[in-house]
Protein backbone atom coordinates (compact mmCIF):
# COMPACT_ATOMS: atom_id res chain seq x y z
CA UNK A 1 0.00 0.00 0.00
CA UNK A 2 1.50 3.28 -1.09
CA UNK A 3 1.06 6.47 0.91
CA UNK A 4 -0.03 9.69 -0.75
CA UNK A 5 2.24 12.65 -0.01
CA UNK A 6 0.76 15.09 2.53
CA UNK A 7 0.75 18.75 1.49
CA UNK A 8 1.31 21.13 4.40
CA UNK A 9 -0.36 24.54 3.87
CA UNK A 10 2.17 27.27 3.42
CA UNK A 11 1.66 30.47 5.40
CA UNK A 12 2.96 32.33 2.40
CA UNK A 13 0.37 30.83 0.03
CA UNK A 14 -2.63 29.75 2.12
CA UNK A 15 -2.65 32.21 5.06
CA UNK A 16 -3.32 35.94 4.96
CA UNK A 17 -0.76 38.04 3.22
CA UNK A 18 1.25 40.48 5.37
CA UNK A 19 -0.78 43.36 3.94
CA UNK A 20 -4.09 41.62 4.70
CA UNK A 21 -2.92 40.73 8.19
CA UNK A 22 -1.91 44.34 8.86
CA UNK A 23 -5.30 45.55 7.59
CA UNK A 24 -7.02 43.05 9.88
CA UNK A 25 -5.02 44.30 12.85
CA UNK A 26 -6.01 47.88 12.07
CA UNK A 27 -9.66 46.85 11.87
CA UNK A 28 -9.43 45.13 15.26
CA UNK A 29 -7.85 48.25 16.79
CA UNK A 30 -10.59 50.43 15.26
CA UNK A 31 -13.29 48.17 16.66
CA UNK A 32 -11.69 48.32 20.10
CA UNK A 33 -11.56 52.12 19.92
CA UNK A 34 -15.21 52.28 18.84
CA UNK A 35 -16.16 50.00 21.70
CA UNK A 36 -14.25 52.15 24.22
CA UNK A 37 -15.90 55.29 22.83
CA UNK A 38 -19.34 53.72 23.06
CA UNK A 39 -18.72 52.64 26.66
CA UNK A 40 -17.45 56.11 27.58
CA UNK A 41 -20.48 57.79 26.00
CA UNK A 42 -22.79 55.35 27.77
CA UNK A 43 -21.19 56.18 31.12
CA UNK A 44 -21.57 59.89 30.49
CA UNK A 45 -25.24 59.51 29.57
CA UNK A 46 -25.81 57.44 32.71
CA UNK A 47 -24.16 60.16 34.82
CA UNK A 48 -26.68 62.68 33.50
CA UNK A 49 -29.77 60.56 34.20
CA UNK A 50 -30.19 61.35 37.93
CA UNK A 51 -30.18 65.07 37.06
CA UNK A 52 -32.64 64.48 34.22
CA UNK A 53 -34.93 62.84 36.78
CA UNK A 54 -34.61 65.99 38.91
CA UNK A 55 -35.56 68.12 35.90
CA UNK A 56 -38.82 66.17 35.70
CA UNK A 57 -39.45 67.01 39.36
CA UNK A 58 -38.70 70.65 38.56
CA UNK A 59 -41.27 70.54 35.76
CA UNK A 60 -43.85 69.04 38.14
CA UNK A 61 -43.14 71.83 40.63
CA UNK A 62 -43.58 74.56 38.01
CA UNK A 63 -46.88 73.05 36.94
CA UNK A 64 -48.15 72.57 40.49
CA UNK A 65 -47.33 76.17 41.43
CA UNK A 66 -48.30 77.72 38.07
CA UNK A 67 -44.79 79.15 37.86
CA UNK A 68 -43.00 80.41 34.75
CA UNK A 69 -39.33 79.73 33.96
CA UNK A 70 -37.05 81.05 31.21
CA UNK A 71 -33.54 79.73 30.56
CA UNK A 72 -31.24 81.61 28.18
CA UNK A 73 -28.48 79.70 26.40
CA UNK A 74 -25.93 82.17 25.09
CA UNK A 75 -22.28 81.98 24.05
CA UNK A 76 -20.01 81.77 21.06
CA UNK A 77 -20.79 79.56 18.08
CA UNK A 78 -19.94 75.89 18.71
CA UNK A 79 -19.82 76.46 22.47
CA UNK A 80 -22.21 73.56 23.13
CA UNK A 81 -25.54 75.32 23.64
CA UNK A 82 -27.61 73.06 21.38
CA UNK A 83 -26.14 69.82 22.72
CA UNK A 84 -26.83 70.91 26.28
CA UNK A 85 -30.44 71.80 25.45
CA UNK A 86 -30.95 68.36 23.91
CA UNK A 87 -29.67 66.64 27.08
CA UNK A 88 -31.71 68.90 29.34
CA UNK A 89 -34.96 68.19 27.47
CA UNK A 90 -34.36 64.52 26.56
CA UNK A 91 -36.83 63.11 29.10
CA UNK A 92 -38.85 66.20 29.91
CA UNK A 93 -42.62 66.37 29.46
CA UNK A 94 -43.15 67.93 26.04
CA UNK A 95 -46.42 69.51 27.16
CA UNK A 96 -44.67 71.79 29.62
CA UNK A 97 -41.54 73.06 27.88
CA UNK A 98 -40.57 74.69 24.60
CA UNK A 99 -37.23 75.32 22.89
CA UNK A 100 -37.17 78.63 21.03
CA UNK A 101 -34.52 79.36 18.40
CA UNK A 102 -35.63 82.40 16.43
CA UNK A 103 -34.17 83.09 13.02
CA UNK A 104 -33.44 86.35 11.27
CA UNK A 105 -36.22 88.89 11.98
CA UNK A 106 -38.62 89.73 9.19
CA UNK A 107 -39.06 93.28 7.95
CA UNK A 108 -42.28 93.51 9.98
CA UNK A 109 -40.49 92.33 13.13
CA UNK A 110 -37.68 94.83 12.56
CA UNK A 111 -40.28 97.60 12.68
CA UNK A 112 -41.62 96.38 16.04
CA UNK A 113 -40.43 96.86 19.60
CA UNK A 114 -37.20 94.86 19.75
CA UNK A 115 -38.38 92.47 22.49
CA UNK A 116 -41.76 91.83 20.90
CA UNK A 117 -40.92 88.62 19.05
CA UNK A 118 -39.24 87.22 22.17
CA UNK A 119 -42.09 88.16 24.50
CA UNK A 120 -44.46 86.34 22.12
CA UNK A 121 -42.60 83.14 23.05
CA UNK A 122 -42.66 83.63 26.82
CA UNK A 123 -43.97 80.81 29.02
CA UNK A 124 -47.42 80.54 30.49
CA UNK A 125 -47.93 79.34 34.06
CA UNK A 126 -46.40 75.91 34.63
CA UNK A 127 -44.18 76.11 31.55
CA UNK A 128 -40.44 76.35 30.93
CA UNK A 129 -39.03 78.01 27.80
CA UNK A 130 -35.42 77.50 26.76
CA UNK A 131 -34.04 80.13 24.38
CA UNK A 132 -31.28 78.88 22.08
CA UNK A 133 -29.93 82.43 21.70
CA UNK A 134 -32.15 85.19 22.92
CA UNK A 135 -32.59 88.96 23.00
CA UNK A 136 -28.85 89.06 23.71
CA UNK A 137 -28.29 88.63 19.98
CA UNK A 138 -28.26 92.42 19.97
CA UNK A 139 -25.45 92.57 22.52
CA UNK A 140 -23.23 90.10 20.66
CA UNK A 141 -23.84 88.88 17.08
CA UNK A 142 -25.77 91.91 15.83
CA UNK A 143 -23.28 94.35 17.31
CA UNK A 144 -20.20 92.51 16.00
CA UNK A 145 -21.49 92.04 12.45
CA UNK A 146 -23.26 95.39 12.13
CA UNK A 147 -26.78 93.95 12.02
CA UNK A 148 -27.93 96.77 14.30
CA UNK A 149 -27.02 100.44 14.49
CA UNK A 150 -24.87 101.89 17.27
CA UNK A 151 -27.97 103.61 18.63
CA UNK A 152 -29.96 100.37 18.65
CA UNK A 153 -27.13 98.69 20.53
CA UNK A 154 -26.95 101.52 23.08
CA UNK A 155 -30.73 101.51 23.55
CA UNK A 156 -30.65 97.77 24.19
CA UNK A 157 -27.85 97.97 26.73
CA UNK A 158 -29.65 100.78 28.57
CA UNK A 159 -33.03 99.04 28.60
CA UNK A 160 -32.35 95.33 29.08
CA UNK A 161 -31.58 95.56 32.81
CA UNK A 162 -34.97 97.13 33.56
CA UNK A 163 -36.72 94.70 31.21
CA UNK A 164 -35.29 91.70 33.06
CA UNK A 165 -35.84 93.26 36.47
CA UNK A 166 -39.56 93.60 35.71
CA UNK A 167 -39.64 90.05 34.38
CA UNK A 168 -38.23 88.66 37.62
CA UNK A 169 -40.26 91.01 39.83
CA UNK A 170 -43.49 89.72 38.30
CA UNK A 171 -42.64 86.10 39.13
CA UNK A 172 -40.71 84.62 36.21
CA UNK A 173 -37.67 82.51 37.09
CA UNK A 174 -34.89 83.71 34.79
CA UNK A 175 -31.66 81.72 34.35
CA UNK A 176 -28.97 83.20 32.07
CA UNK A 177 -26.25 80.77 30.96
CA UNK A 178 -23.23 81.87 28.93
CA UNK A 179 -21.24 78.99 27.42
CA UNK A 180 -17.57 79.92 27.14
CA UNK A 181 -15.20 77.98 24.86
CA UNK A 182 -11.59 78.85 24.00
CA UNK A 183 -10.47 79.78 20.50
CA UNK A 184 -8.59 76.56 19.81
CA UNK A 185 -11.51 74.34 20.80
CA UNK A 186 -13.94 76.43 18.76
CA UNK A 187 -11.69 75.98 15.69
CA UNK A 188 -11.48 72.22 16.29
CA UNK A 189 -15.28 72.00 16.40
CA UNK A 190 -15.65 74.12 13.26
CA UNK A 191 -13.15 71.87 11.45
CA UNK A 192 -15.11 68.82 12.50
CA UNK A 193 -18.32 70.32 11.16
CA UNK A 194 -16.60 71.17 7.90
CA UNK A 195 -15.20 67.65 7.45
CA UNK A 196 -18.23 65.65 8.60
CA UNK A 197 -21.17 65.44 6.13
CA UNK A 198 -23.52 64.76 9.05
CA UNK A 199 -22.47 67.97 10.81
CA UNK A 200 -21.74 70.22 7.84
CA UNK A 201 -25.23 71.74 8.00
CA UNK A 202 -24.29 73.31 11.35
CA UNK A 203 -21.55 75.43 9.77
CA UNK A 204 -22.94 78.83 8.77
CA UNK A 205 -21.28 81.84 7.19
CA UNK A 206 -21.35 83.52 10.60
CA UNK A 207 -19.47 80.52 12.02
CA UNK A 208 -16.80 80.84 9.36
CA UNK A 209 -16.20 84.46 10.37
CA UNK A 210 -16.35 83.83 14.13
CA UNK A 211 -12.65 83.08 14.45
CA UNK A 212 -11.72 86.23 12.54
CA UNK A 213 -13.88 88.29 14.90
CA UNK A 214 -12.74 86.53 18.07
CA UNK A 215 -11.45 89.69 19.74
CA UNK A 216 -14.57 91.64 18.77
CA UNK A 217 -16.80 89.01 20.37
CA UNK A 218 -14.61 89.03 23.48
CA UNK A 219 -14.96 92.80 23.84
CA UNK A 220 -18.75 92.54 23.46
CA UNK A 221 -18.87 89.67 25.95
CA UNK A 222 -17.07 91.86 28.52
CA UNK A 223 -19.44 94.79 27.96
CA UNK A 224 -22.48 92.51 28.17
CA UNK A 225 -21.41 90.85 31.43
CA UNK A 226 -20.40 94.14 33.01
CA UNK A 227 -23.68 95.87 32.19
CA UNK A 228 -26.26 93.07 32.40
CA UNK A 229 -25.12 90.68 35.14
CA UNK A 230 -27.24 92.05 37.98
CA UNK A 231 -28.39 90.81 41.36
CA UNK A 232 -31.89 90.25 39.93
CA UNK A 233 -30.72 88.53 36.74
CA UNK A 234 -27.09 87.39 37.04
CA UNK A 235 -25.12 85.62 34.35
CA UNK A 236 -23.68 82.18 35.01
CA UNK A 237 -20.66 81.29 32.86
CA UNK A 238 -20.19 77.64 31.89
CA UNK A 239 -16.71 76.56 30.76
CA UNK A 240 -17.59 74.24 27.87
CA UNK A 241 -14.35 72.81 26.49
CA UNK A 242 -15.53 69.53 28.05
CA UNK A 243 -19.06 69.16 26.72
CA UNK A 244 -20.14 66.53 29.21
CA UNK A 245 -19.03 68.48 32.28
CA UNK A 246 -20.67 71.60 30.85
CA UNK A 247 -23.98 69.78 30.34
CA UNK A 248 -23.95 68.26 33.81
CA UNK A 249 -23.20 71.57 35.50
CA UNK A 250 -25.72 73.51 33.44
CA UNK A 251 -28.35 71.11 34.79
CA UNK A 252 -27.14 71.76 38.33
CA UNK A 253 -27.47 75.52 37.83
CA UNK A 254 -31.00 75.16 36.48
CA UNK A 255 -32.06 72.87 39.32
CA UNK A 256 -30.62 75.22 41.93
CA UNK A 257 -32.70 78.11 40.59
CA UNK A 258 -35.95 76.71 42.01
CA UNK A 259 -36.70 75.25 45.46
CA UNK A 260 -38.74 72.36 44.09
CA UNK A 261 -40.18 69.46 46.09
CA UNK A 262 -38.69 65.97 46.35
CA UNK A 263 -35.06 66.86 45.72
CA UNK A 264 -32.79 63.79 45.88
CA UNK A 265 -30.70 64.23 49.06
CA UNK A 266 -28.02 61.83 47.79
CA UNK A 267 -27.29 63.82 44.63
CA UNK A 268 -24.52 66.42 44.45
CA UNK A 269 -26.08 69.69 43.29
CA UNK A 270 -22.98 71.83 43.90
CA UNK A 271 -21.63 73.21 40.59
CA UNK A 272 -18.01 72.40 39.80
CA UNK A 273 -16.06 75.66 40.43
CA UNK A 274 -13.67 74.74 37.61
CA UNK A 275 -16.63 74.74 35.20
CA UNK A 276 -19.15 77.22 36.62
CA UNK A 277 -18.37 80.87 37.35
CA UNK A 278 -20.51 83.84 38.24
CA UNK A 279 -20.57 86.78 35.88
CA UNK A 280 -18.56 88.76 38.43
CA UNK A 281 -15.88 86.04 38.61
CA UNK A 282 -15.58 85.93 34.82
CA UNK A 283 -15.27 89.72 34.67
CA UNK A 284 -12.47 89.57 37.25
CA UNK A 285 -10.58 86.99 35.22
CA UNK A 286 -11.02 88.97 32.02
CA UNK A 287 -9.81 92.17 33.65
CA UNK A 288 -6.74 90.32 34.97
CA UNK A 289 -6.04 89.07 31.42
CA UNK A 290 -6.21 92.61 30.10
CA UNK A 291 -3.81 93.88 32.77
CA UNK A 292 -1.30 91.10 32.08
CA UNK A 293 -1.46 91.00 28.29
CA UNK A 294 -2.97 94.31 27.26
CA UNK A 295 -6.19 92.76 25.92
CA UNK A 296 -8.90 90.23 26.66
CA UNK A 297 -8.27 86.69 25.40
CA UNK A 298 -11.17 84.53 26.65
Amino acid sequence: MSLEPVTVPSAATDGPTPAAFAALQLEVVALRDESKTAVRKRRMEEELKPFQVELLKLQDHLEAHNQRMIVLFEGRDAAGKGGTIRRVTRYMNEKHYRVVALGKPTEEQRSQWYYQRYVAQFPTGGEMVLFDRSWYNRAMVEAVFGFCTDQEYKDFMRGVVGFEKDLVRTGTVLVKLYFSVNKEEQKRRFDRRRDDPLREWKLSEIDVQAQEHWDDFTDMKYRMLKRTSTSEAPWTVIRSENKHRARLNAMRVMLNAVAYDGRNPDLDFVPDPAIVLSGAQELGLMEAERIRGGKFTS
